[in-house]
């Protein structure tokens, strides 16, 4: 298996991009093709890579090991390499990211009728980008994807968002996702740099490598390696979101296009995730276990206050949003127990809530396209009107709260139970986010779908007209994530056989365990 595998799956949706926005011009359909076909090139490389790849380390140490490497020289003087490596965890979240890429195009190809072209070539050189960070070796590297992702994503939501009545509008919500994100980068950026100079100091020697860094870091004062992790940690808890770092979030969401939020829920979030698991916690172990408790009391809040702020919300997607932000306290709260039970259930739980909060925020697109609002307050008694769009939300609102036999529940289930000798008091706590992930997802289904029509859409029809239900396409996707879920939730072994290894190496190195024999994953 050749490395330069990973360069192609960078390249392509990079070319993929060009080719559909300089397609527009001869059609506006040329462009949703190009990009489709571009998305389903790079997922089928990205799942071949599972299937011939071998994730498992023989004898597990405390430096992280990669399955498949590619490395060019880059920038030379300044020790800047075109590094690249491909593991367990990183392939489990590429696949997921190229998997939601095509689930976007998809949900966009009515919703979007205008600079059809430009549109697919942000989207996928956002995906482009997530890719790069989930394989970047090389810290100027991973700078260089983590900020790049951005710009698009920024474009997706000021071009091509819905300026809702009562919100912000787009521009703003936009903007305040940039700021919010390229500050937190900026911080990063510093403490990345903080490392290179360290590692000058003791080599003699530029470098950004990953490797080079991880020996400087660990070898650092204790003083200063606390203040060179809290950059790392403040640029991540930024992107989880983590409260209270947690408001550009449901603004982004209200007003970006559906590929917008299905990228922003299923993928972005995940690399801040990915990121403390990849960088902060394998640099900085001792710095990231001294702030340990004061990050889960952080999760434990983001559960609840999410979960209750979601209560009161009457935009179907600010709760859904507010439902992500309680979600992800979950993986805050995995990660740094620290545990090999608890950090598997982190990868399930992430790769579990990509796929039910990008359903969600598909299925309400297709509500906003035909009922033209939002608002759960002009909504009621959808259930009579569309024959499949409402059990379908009613599995992913449940999948979203946990319910057995589905991947989230798996998931949850491996953080609580791996969290619990780690902390109870904030294990319990997150539980209690359980509870409101019940009401809440209930809740929607009922203002949603049961009762009487409170108003039927903006254009006023009444109550009793049946809508358009959901087409080919979309029952297409919708049955593809939800055997996906099922297969999360019933048999997960697969998964976790694939991140078994990259968890136990976080898991000694957080720990400071002494390597022992591999496991094949664990069984919840």
């Amino acid at each position: 298996m050749s490395p330069t595998i990973l360069v192609w799956l960078l390249v392509i949706p990079f070319a993929g991009g060009m080719l559909s926005w300089q397609s527009e011009r001869y059609s506006r359909f040329v462009p949703r093709w190009i990009a489709l076909f571009t998305q389903l090139i790079v997922l089928g490389m990205s799942v071949w890579l599972w299937c011939v790849g071998d994730f498992t380390l023989a004898s597990p140490s405390t430096t992280p090991a990669f399955a498949l490497e590619f490395k060019a020289a880059w920038i030379p003087s300044f020790g800047i390499n075109f590094h690249l490596g491909l593991d367990g965890l990183s392939l489990l979240l590429i696949i997921l990211t190229n998997l939601l890429g095509v689930m976007a195009i998809g949900c966009s190809w009515k919703e979007i009728d205008r600079y059809v072209g430009f549109f697919h070539l942000n989207l996928l050189w956002n995906l482009a980008g997530v890719v790069g960070v989930f394989l970047a070796l090389d810290l100027f590297l991973f700078f260089f994807f983590w900020e790049m992702m951005l710009v698009p994503m920024y474009f997706l939501i000021a071009l091509w968002g819905h300026n809702i009545p009562g919100g912000k509008g787009r521009i703003y919500s936009a903007t305040k996702f940039f700021i919010f994100t390229q500050f937190s980068g900026l911080i990063m950026l510093l403490a990345i740099l903080a490392l290179v100079f360290f590692n000058h100091q003791a080599t003699g020697a530029w470098s950004f490598g990953y490797f080079e860094l991880l020996k400087t870091a660990r070898g650092l004062d204790p003083q200063i390696a606390w203040w060179v992790m809290l950059g790392f940690f403040l640029a991540f808890a930024v992107k989880m979101p983590i409260v209270p770092l947690h408001t550009w979030l449901p603004d982004a969401h209200s007003q970006a296009p559906t590929a917008g939020s299905v990228d922003l829920a299923g993928i972005l979030l995940k690399t801040a995730a990915y990121g403390m698991l990849r960088f902060a916690l394998p640099f900085f172990p001792d710095a990231m276990r001294e702030i340990a408790p004061f990050a889960m009391a952080l999760a434990a809040l983001s559960v609840i206050y999410a979960g209750v702020v979601a209560f009161s919300q009457t935009d179907i997607k600010r709760l859904i949003a507010y439902s992500s932000i309680s979600h992800m306290g979950f993986v805050t709260l995995g990660i740094f127990a620290g545990t090999e039970q608890a950090l598997q259930g982190v990868v399930i739980q992430m790769i579990a809530h990509g796929l039910s909060a990008a359903a969600l925020f598909i299925l309400c697109g297709e509500i906003y396209e035909r009922l033209h609002t939002r608002d759960l307050r002009q909504m009621g008694g959808l259930w009579a009107r569309f024959p499949y769009l409402p059990p379908i939300m009613l599995f992913f609102s449940a999948a979203s709260l946990g319910l057995p036999g589905l991947g989230n529940f798996v998931g949850e289930f491996l953080i609580l139970t791996g969290s619990y000798a780690v902390s109870p008091l904030f294990t319990i706590l997150c539980a209690l986010g359980l509870v409101l992930a019940a009401v809440y997802s209930l809740i929607l289904i009922q203002k949603a779908f049961h009762g009487s029509a409170q108003k039927a859409d903006a254009h006023g029809h009444g109550g009793s007209e049946k809508y358009e239900d959901l087409n080919r396409r979309e029952l297409g996707m919708m049955a593809l994530l939800m055997v996906l879920l099922l297969g999360l939730g019933l048999y997960p072994q697969p998964v976790l056989d694939v991140s078994a290894a990259s968890m136990q190496t976080v898991q000694m190195i957080y720990n400071h365990a002494p390597p022992a024999v591999a496991t094949t994953g664990v069984t919840p």
